[in-house]
């Protein structure tokens, strides 16, 4: 299989997806249309994957590639392959099928629960993971849910967590990729804003990933593997 891969940000970790693409012994091919590059020819691929990034999905100003890679997104999965937004990468594909994005309105950071909902047990990809699982969030910004979408997970504070729509693209708000590793990249690459968004952030780490980083792991593998398995 081949798989591309759309970066928004200098630093960007595949991490669980990264683990579960190099099983199946995918080709991948990274864009990072940020820096100038040209996204995917659309139709070059099995798979796309859009991570995610500092700028909000509507930030066109000062990514004008954004309306383009929405427009990519949607229709890779109108042809049927499989598509995965992760965080920013659900708000434009969100974006790309007429939902609204809601800026600045849904603050999560660290690990939360996240609960499927009833679609959700039954979907091929999310029904990899248990019905409540701790995950890794990181986010101010959230998206209604495309007209004909399948709504799969939600928190309490946040409820479009993971959507579905058509037969395998996915927008998941939640930083599944974010292993443990992962995060303690993050805290070593970014502790001032992470202090800032989370005070006590450096001094709590260890004791929170020791906690929950073990289930996070598993869930964020479990569900990268099965997104993998629909490409």
């Amino acid at each position: 299989m081949r798989v591309a891969v759309v970066e928004n940000t200098r630093i960007s970790h595949h991490g669980q997806i990264g683990v579960a693409l190099h099983e199946a012994a995918a080709l991948v091919d990274t864009y990072r249309p940020y820096l100038g590059q040209p996204l995917p020819q659309a139709g070059a691929h099995d798979a796309l994957i859009v991570f995610g990034g500092e700028q909000s999905a509507l930030d066109d100003a000062s990514h004008p590639y954004l309306p383009a890679l929405a427009d990519l997104m949607r229709d890779a999965g109108a042809s049927g392959r499989a598509v995965l937004g992760v965080c920013l990468g659900a708000q434009i594909l969100a974006r790309g099928h007429g939902a609204s994005n809601r800026l600045g309105t849904a603050h999560e950071f660290g690990w939360h629960q996240v609960a499927l909902t009833s679609s959700g047990k039954a979907d091929p990809v999310l029904s990899a993971l248990p019905a409540a699982f701790s995950i890794f969030e990181w986010h101010n910004d959230t998206f209604t849910l495309p007209d004909g979408a399948v709504h799969l997970a939600e928190t309490a504070a946040v409820p479009q967590q993971a959507f579905r729509v058509g037969r395998a693209s996915y927008g998941i708000q939640f930083h599944f990729e974010a292993s443990r590793a992962v995060v303690a990249r993050w805290t070593q690459e970014f502790p001032g804003l992470m202090e800032a968004v989370r005070p006590g952030w450096m001094q709590d780490h260890p004791a929170l990933s020791a906690r929950h980083g073990p289930d996070a792991d598993l869930a964020g593998l479990a569900l990268a593997r099965a997104f993998v398995a629909q490409i």
